[in-house]
């Protein structure tokens, strides 16, 4: 089993920043491919970014492509999510995510690949 604890969501002004962390314990050799998703009130989750090991393939939606950026750190067992240029339409809950399998890019953007989620942590763009 894995586990996943996000954590660094709240409140910002638009065009600020935020980094979101992921804790990743348990099996974390388990966790081969990690993603972020996120869902807005009164909408279905859709996926954010997602990245194959700590320098494998990186996909991103293109909602955020160019503002966001992932990364891992295998010492620390701890994915991140850095976030800037923010908008209010990135206003959501944000999940992260992991696969035990070593996704390709066009396998990371559907949810049913990923075994293990997170609880969330909430991310307010708001002036």
């Amino acid at each position: 089993q894995v586990q996943l604890v996000e954590s660094g969501g709240g409140l910002v002004q638009p065009g600020g920043s935020l980094r979101l962390s992921c804790a990743v314990s348990g099996r974390t050799d388990s966790a081969s491919t990690m993603a972020w998703f996120r869902q807005a009130p009164g909408k279905e989750r859709e996926f954010v970014v997602a990245k194959r090991g700590s320098y494998g393939s990186t996909s991103y939606a293109s909602a955020v492509k160019g503002r966001f950026t992932i990364s891992r750190d295998s010492a620390k067992n701890t994915v991140y999510l850095q976030m800037n240029s923010l908008k209010s339409e990135d206003t959501a809950v944000y999940y992260c995510a992991a696969s035990r399998g070593n996704l390709i890019v066009s396998e990371m953007a559907r949810i049913a690949n990923y075994d293990y989620w997170g609880q969330g942590t909430q991310v307010t763009v708001s002036s």
